[in-house]
């Protein structure tokens, strides 16, 4: 008796060395860190499209075909960077407790942190050392991931003024100036290379919140 045999054919075999899209998005997101890594460490002159091949173990022509120029990779590394720290809206709003003080201190919190990650370190590392160079940069940084930030306190300042709790008239630049006293200060200490514990973070937060509220309450 012959045993039959079932020949698959070839539709149905896996497409050989085709990478999956998951594959291919976390082949995409290894490049562009890559090449952040690189422009941060050697700066954007030094970096070669061919170094960044190298180093990612693609080739020259797999690159050129997806960014046309070195520029466009690089902004595209800013972007992913930029992508990784956007707070989503649900985020934001679960940080309003009701009180003016404690909301505050909240996004201020979430903000520091935010930048004492690696990945929020290298990206205000890269808007510090090349926006003279890619000023796109700086209002990307800001309208994707400070913008809803800015505009979820100055809503927040909003109510609360109409409530009676506060006076702010200019409620947008009410939200730049808290976020500028709570987060500008550390971000710079952090930048520049030296360390804030959890304490000393914590005080600085307490002291700029209550600082901004006495000089927005109602007397």
């Amino acid at each position: 008796m012959t045993e039959s045999l079932e020949i698959a054919s070839p539709r149905s075999r896996p497409a050989a060395g085709r990478p999956t899209s998951d594959q291919a998005a976390a082949r995409h997101a290894e490049l562009l860190d890559t090449a952040l890594d690189m422009f941060l460490d050697r700066g954007f002159e030094p970096t070669t499209m061919e170094g960044v091949a190298a180093a990612v173990g693609m080739t020259k022509r797999t690159i050129y075909a997806r960014y046309a120029d070195k520029a466009a990779l690089f902004i595209a590394t800013v972007q992913r960077a930029i992508e990784r720290l956007v707070v989503a809206p649900e985020t934001l709003a679960a940080l309003d407790s009701g009180d003016l003080e404690t909301t505050l201190t909240a996004v201020a919190r979430m903000r520091v942190a935010q930048v004492m990650t690696p990945a929020g370190l290298k990206l205000q590392r890269i808007i510090n050392t090349e926006s003279y160079r890619f000023p796109q940069i700086f209002n990307m940084s800001y309208e994707q991931g400070a913008g809803p930030v800015i505009a979820f306190l100055a809503d927040l300042l909003r109510r609360h003024d109409n409530a009676g709790a506060v006076c702010v008239d200019r409620p947008e630049m009410a939200a730049n100036v808290f976020m500028s006293m709570v987060v500008s200060g550390p971000v710079r200490i952090l930048v520049s290379g030296n360390l804030l514990n959890q304490q000393e973070i914590d005080e600085r937060v307490t002291f700029a919140v209550r600082l901004f509220l006495d000089g927005v309450r109602t007397r």
